[in-house]
């Protein structure tokens, strides 16, 4: 899989070989928002405009852009998940937090 990110969003890019064209689809939002081109230039630009239009309709209507992530998570994990957790933290000498945040990290390939 291929991606792209423009002003915080991220979209999965794919080729269509049937009609021979780059489709994508932005990830981690409610809204369905598609963009595609014939060349690499022209999807940059339409995933452009579609994040620019996504965004002016939302303030013209005077919402906020939805995000695609509040940097807030809450997990439910098996106790001894969460033990390791805490004493692998400790062992590093940090947080619970900066430990999964780097776990996280590592494991999105972020």
């Amino acid at each position: 899989m291929s991606s792209m990110t423009y002003k915080g969003y991220t979209a999965r890019i794919e080729f269509d070989p049937r009609d021979n064209i780059f489709v994508g689809r932005v990830l981690g939002v409610k809204a369905i928002i598609g963009f595609h081109g014939e060349t690499v230039a022209n999807l940059h630009a339409d995933f452009k405009a579609a994040i620019d239009l996504m965004i002016e309709d939302c303030k013209s209507r005077g919402e906020v852009p939805e995000k695609p992530a509040s940097g807030k998570m809450m997990l439910r994990v098996p106790p001894e998940v969460h033990a390791a957790a805490l004493v692998a933290a400790q062992a590093e000498g940090v947080s619970l937090n900066q430990w999964a945040t780097k776990a996280l990290r590592v494991a999105a390939r972020a």
